[in-house]
């Protein structure tokens, strides 16, 4: 829980950066914005844990997802880097390979809670799986995920 005036940052996390962490930070975005609580957040963003795709843009297939839902899609790839942990409250991963390798590159000190998206989805649906392989259905199965993790975040920082 946050206080009404205390800033949040957050930053979603998957492996490339191109189909799940847009996709959280959009919608997440998207939500904010919906529910007026743009003042409550310094900075909304996403990396890759790896940088095969640094500077591109979001897969087509999850930036059709989301457009297909009314949320904008606007992001270019980047990787965390050690910087992120300490200019980030939380880095919110999309499965536990990710969750590994964020709490193993966590310098120490660090003020940035690491954790799974998933925590906080209300159908105990921990794992955000990576759709970058499969059908158009995978993209929509995330989507439909990160909207129930992106309110049950809000309502864990009693903000909904």
């Amino acid at each position: 829980m946050t206080a009404d005036n205390e800033k949040v940052s957050v930053m979603f996390v998957c492996l490339g950066n191109i189909c799940r962490s847009p996709m959280a930070e959009a919608v997440f975005t998207h939500i904010v914005k919906g529910h007026n609580l743009e003042h409550r957040f310094a900075k909304i963003d996403s990396a890759g844990t790896a940088g095969y795709h640094v500077g591109e843009s979001p897969d087509r297939r999850s930036a059709a997802t989301c457009r297909a839902h009314g949320v904008p899609v606007s992001h270019s790839a980047q990787k965390v880097n050690k910087a992120h942990y300490s200019s980030f409250d939380y880095l919110l991963c999309m499965d536990e390979s990710n969750l590994i390798d964020l709490q193993n590159f966590k310098p120490k000190g660090s003020k940035a809670i690491v954790q799974l998206f998933g925590d906080y989805d209300p159908k105990g649906d921990r794992i955000i799986k990576d759709p970058y392989y499969g059908e158009q259905d995978g993209f929509e199965y995330n989507y439909k995920q990160v909207v129930r993790c992106s309110e049950g975040f809000l309502s864990h920082l009693g903000m909904l």
